[in-house]
C-alpha cells in the first residue's frame, strides 16, 4: 500500500523509452612528454565476469572508439609495449548517446589507477522523462487523416476548438522537424488539422523543455518529425487512403438555409521516394489530402434577460485542399563535414459554404440570414540549410542552420444580409505576407562527467497585413476598420545546458537569455486602435535532478519558466465577421503571458510493461484569454483577448502500460488537473471603450485514455481507443463532458512490402460540443454536432 500510495504521489508524464547503446571515445598518450602513442591496445571486459566486450588499438592520432555499447559497468585495459598495463573502471549510463573518457595516460612507473566513473547525456532523449515519442505509424485508428486527428489519441494530448491541448493547457508551440515554421504557427499552433498524417514519421511531446529549445509554450512543445530515409539505393513508399464523413444528419437545419453536408468524401495519396549512393542521399516526401466537411454545426441560445432571446445556427459546409512537397539532398562531403539543403512547399485552399439563421426565441419570427462564401488560399514556402561538423572526439559537434519561411494568407469572404426589409451584398479581402529569417549555431561537447550544449539564435519576421473592407446596402461591417498594419518581430537568444550523470543522480541546468522587440505598426486613420509594441530582456532557466533508485525506476524533478508570446493574430486590429453576431477582434495592447512551472515525477519498469506519471503545477502571470462582452444597446457579442491576471493549473497524470498477453497490450492514461483564473477587470476598446469584470473562475477536470493493442497472427494488428474528456471550464463559462471510440485494424500482405488498414473515428457518434459562456448582462449555450464520425480505408505499399 506504501507503494501504491508513493506511486500516484511521485507521479511524471507519460515517456516512451528506447534501448540504446553508447560510442566511447578517448585518447591515449605518454605521460611524460604527453605525446599521443599509437598502436596501443585498448580491450573493454564485464567488471562483473571480465568477458570480454570488445576490442580495438589506438589510431595514428592516438586515439580509439568503441560503438555499440550497452548500459553497464565496464573496465577498460591499456597496454602496450614499455608502458606499464593500465586498468580504468567504466559506468555506461543511460543518457549518453557518446561518451569521452579524455586522455588517458601511460607511464613507465608502477602506479594504481583511481577509480574513474564516467557518465553523460544524451541529446533530448526519453530517458530524460521529459519527452513522449509517439510513432505515426503505430496509431491504427487516425491513419489516413490529418496531424490533429492523430493526436487525438496521444496519451495527455486532448483536442479542443480546432487546439491541441497538454494536460488542459493550448499554450503550446509547434515545431516541423525541430523548427518553427508558418504550416503550424510561430508562437501559436495553427494548420495541425490540415496537415496529412501520412507525411509523418514520429510525434513528440516535450512536457518539460530544456534551454536549448525556444523559450514559447507554457504548456509544452509539439515537435513534427517528417519521413526520412536513408537506405542505399533507390526505395519509398505510395499509398492511399479514401474515407466518408457525416454519415447522418444528428440535429436538422432550423427552417431556411441550405442543407448540411452529408456524407463528405476524403482523399489522401502520398508519395515517399529515397536514393542514396556513396555520398549523397536525395530524399521527397509529397502529400494530398482533399477533405469535404461540415466543419462546423452549432446551435447557440443567447439569452440577454428581459431585453431578448435570440436562437442562431452556425452551418458551416467546408472544403479543403491541402498540398505538402518536401524534398531535398544530405551531401557527405567528408568523414567529418555534411550539409542539408531542402525545401518545402505547402499550399491549402479552403472553401466555405455558411449560413447564419437568427430568430427570435420567443416569437419564433427570423430576424435575419446572414450567408457566406470564404475563399482562402495559404500558400508555404521553405528553404532550409544546414552544415554540421563532427569533431575528432565522437559526439562533439557543431550544427549551423539557416531557414526562411514565407506564408501568404489570402482570404476573401463574400456575404449576404438578408433582412425582412431588404438584402445586402457585403465583402472584404486579406492579404498577409509573412518572412521569417532564422540562424541558429549550436555546439555539442560530451564531458567525462556530463555533456554541454551552448548556441545563439536570431529571428526576424515581418507580417504586412492588408485589410479592405467592401461594404453593401446598409452595411453591418465596419469599414473604418480596415487598412494596413504591419507586424515586426526580432528575437536575438543565447543558450547554455549542462547534464551531468552518475550511477544514482542525473542532474541537469540550463539557461536561455532572449531579448523581444515587437512593433505593430497600425493604419493611422485607424479609430480605435495606434501603433504600439514592447520589448523584454528575459531569463528562461530550466533544471532536472533525477534518482535512480536502479535500472527500472527513478525519480525526477523539473523546473522551466517560459513565455506565450501574442502571435499575429491574437493582436490583428481587423473585425473577423464568420460569426456574424459574435464578432472576433484583436488586441495589439495584448503582452506576453510569463509561467514558471515545477514537476514531480516517477517511472517504474518491468519485464512487459511500466507505470509512469506526473505530478505538475503551473502558475502564470499576464494570462492570455479571450473576453466576451457586449456594448449598451446592441446585442453583438465582441471576443477579444485580453491579459486576465494570475491563473493556475496543477494536477497529476499517470500511465499504466502493460502487455497482457502476447497478441494484446493495453496503455491507460489518467490527467486529473485544477484549473484557476483568478479575479480580474480589463479595459476593452473595441468597438467603444468600457470595463468588463469576472470573478474567480476555478474547476477540477479530467480525463481518461485506454488504448488496447491487438496482435493476430503476426500480419494482422487492430487499435481500439475509448476516451472521456470531464466537463471543464473555458473563458467566462464551461464545456460539457465529451466521449468517443475509435477502432483501427491493419494488414501487412504481399510478403511484408503491402499494408491495408480499416478505421473509424468516434465510432459512435456520439461526440457533441456544449458550452455555456457568461457575460456581463446576457448568457449563451451552445451544442455544436460538428463531423467527428469518419471511416477510411487505406493501403500502403514499401518498395
Amino acid at each position: 500500500m506504501n507503494r501504491a500510495i508513493f506511486l500516484l504521489i511521485t507521479a511524471c508524464s507519460f515517456s516512451v523509452g528506447f534501448a540504446q547503446t553508447v560510442t566511447i571515445s578517448g585518447l591515449v598518450k605518454d605521460n611524460n612528454t604527453a605525446i599521443a602513442i599509437p598502436y596501443v591496445n585498448v580491450v573493454v571486459k564485464n567488471q562483473k565476469d571480465s568477458t570480454f566486450v570488445a576490442g580495438t588499438i589506438t589510431d595514428d592520432e592516438g586515439r580509439f572508439r568503441f560503438t555499440g555499447i550497452a548500459q553497464g559497468h565496464y573496465y577498460f585495459e591499456y597496454s602496450f609495449v614499455g608502458f606499464v598495463t593500465k586498468r580504468q573502471t567504466l559506468f555506461v549510463g543511460s543518457l549518453a548517446s557518446f561518451l569521452d573518457v579524455g586522455a588517458i595516460a601511460l607511464t613507465e612507473d608502477t602506479k594504481k589507477l583511481d577509480e574513474v566513473v564516467v557518465v553523460g547525456q544524451q541529446d533530448a532523449v526519453s530517458e530524460k522523462l521529459e519527452k513522449k515519442i509517439f510513432s505515426v505509424a503505430d496509431n491504427l485508428s487516425q491513419s489516413g487523416g490529418s496531424v490533429m486527428q492523430a493526436m487525438q489519441n496521444l496519451p495527455g494530448v486532448t483536442v479542443q476548438d480546432g487546439k491541441v491541448l497538454l494536460r488542459g493547457n493550448d499554450k503550446v508551440a509547434v515545431l516541423i522537424d525541430g523548427k518553427q515554421t508558418a504550416l503550424t504557427g510561430f508562437g501559436s499552433q495553427s494548420g495541425l488539422d490540415n496537415l496529412p498524417a501520412s507525411a509523418i514519421e514520429k510525434i513528440e511531446i516535450i512536457n518539460n523543455p530544456s534551454a536549448k529549445y525556444d523559450a514559447n509554450g507554457n504548456a509544452g512543445i509539439i515537435n513534427i518529425i517528417y519521413k526520412k530515409n536513408k537506405q542505399e539505393g533507390f526505395n519509398g513508399k505510395a499509398g492511399f487512403a479514401l474515407g466518408a464523413g457525416a454519415l447522418w444528419v444528428r440535429q436538422e437545419n432550423l427552417p431556411t438555409i441550405r442543407p448540411q453536408y452529408q456524407v463528405t468524401p476524403k482523399i489522401n495519396p502520398s508519395l515517399s521516394l529515397n536514393y542514396r549512393k556513396n555520398k549523397i542521399n536525395a530524399f521527397f516526401q509529397g502529400d494530398y489530402l482533399y477533405t469535404e466537411t461540415l466543419n462546423k454545426n452549432e446551435f447557440v441560445t443567447r439569452n440577454y434577460g428581459d431585453t431578448a432571446i435570440i436562437n442562431q445556427q452556425t452551418k458551416r459546409n467546408r472544403n479543403t485542399a491541402f498540398t505538402t512537397l518536401k524534398s531535398g539532398i544530405d551531401w557527405t562531403i567528408d568523414h567529418a563535414n555534411t550539409l542539408t539543403i531542402s525545401g518545402l512547399f505547402g499550399s491549402e485552399k479552403i472553401i466555405d459554404n455558411g449560413d447564419e439563421p437568427f430568430f427570435n426565441g420567443k416569437t419564433g419570427e427570423r430576424l435575419r440570414l446572414w450567408q457566406f462564401l470564404e475563399d482562402e488560399l495559404k500558400t508555404t514556402i521553405m528553404a532550409t540549410a544546414a552544415y554540421q561538423h563532427k569533431f575528432k572526439e565522437p559526439g562533439r559537434l557543431l550544427n549551423v542552420g539557416f531557414n526562411y519561411t514565407f506564408h501568404r494568407e489570402d482570404e476573401r469572404y463574400f456575404f449576404t444580409n438578408i433582412l425582412p426589409t431588404f438584402t445586402g451584398l457585403d465583402a472584404f479581402k486579406l492579404i498577409s505576407d509573412e518572412s521569417v529569417y532564422d540562424f541558429n549555431a549550436d555546439y555539442i561537447r560530451p564531458l567525462r562527467y556530463g555533456r554541454l550544449e551552448t548556441g545563439v539564435k536570431f529571428r526576424k519576421r515581418q507580417i504586412p497585413t492588408n485589410m479592405l473592407f467592401i461594404p453593401g446596402l446598409n452595411s453591418p461591417l465596419d469599414v473604418n476598420a480596415g487598412g494596413i498594419a504591419v507586424y515586426n518581430e526580432v528575437i536575438p537568444a543565447a543558450y547554455g545546458n549542462y547534464v551531468f550523470e552518475s550511477e544514482k543522480i542525473e542532474a541537469e541546468v540550463g539557461l536561455r537569455f532572449e531579448y523581444v522587440k515587437i512593433d505593430y505598426e497600425v493604419d493611422p486613420n485607424n479609430p480605435v486602435y495606434k501603433t504600439s509594441g514592447y520589448d523584454y530582456n528575459q531569463p528562461f532557466p530550466n533544471m532536472r535532478f533525477a534518482y535512480k533508485f536502479d535500472d527500472n525506476r527513478k525519480v525526477s524533478l523539473f523546473f522551466n519558466r517560459r513565455v506565450d508570446r501574442p502571435n499575429e493574430v491574437d493582436i490583428r486590429v481587423f473585425p473577423k465577421y464568420d460569426d456574424a453576431e459574435i464578432i472576433k477582434v484583436g488586441n495589439p495592447a495584448l503582452r506576453p503571458q510569463f509561467t514558471n512551472s515545477v514537476e514531480l515525477g516517477f517511472k517504474n519498469n518491468w519485464a512487459k510493461g511500466y507505470f509512469y506519471g506526473a505530478l505538475y503545477h503551473r502558475f502564470a502571470d499576464g494570462t492570455i484569454t479571450r473576453i466576451a462582452s457586449t456594448v449598451p444597446g446592441s446585442t453583438l457579442i465582441y471576443a477579444i483577448f485580453q491579459n486576465a491576471g494570475k491563473s493556475f493549473n496543477s494536477g497529476f497524470e499517470v500511465t499504466l502500460d502493460q502487455e497482457v498477453t502476447a497478441s494484446y497490450r493495453v496503455n491507460i492514461n489518467a490527467n486529473v488537473y485544477h484549473n484557476q483564473i483568478n479575479a480580474f477587470s480589463v479595459e476593452n476598446l473595441y468597438p467603444q471603450r468600457s470595463i468588463f469584470s469576472a470573478p474567480l473562475q476555478e474547476v477540477t477536470s479530467w480525463n481518461l485514455k485506454i488504448n488496447n493493442f491487438f496482435k493476430f497472427g503476426g500480419k494482422s494488428e487492430a487499435q481500439l481507443t475509448a476516451i472521456y474528456l470531464a466537463p471543464d471550464i473555458i473563458p467566462q463559462g464551461k464545456i460539457a463532458g465529451r466521449f468517443s471510440l475509435d477502432v483501427g485494424v491493419k494488414r501487412q500482405i504481399q510478403k511484408g512490402k503491402g499494408e491495408l488498414f480499416l478505421n473509424a473515428t468516434d465510432l459512435l457518434n456520439t461526440l457533441v460540443m456544449k458550452k455555456e459562456v457568461i457575460g456581463l448582462g446576457f448568457k449563451y449555450t451552445s451544442t455544436d454536432y460538428y463531423e467527428t464520425q469518419v471511416v477510411r480505408l487505406g493501403y500502403n505499399y514499401k518498395f
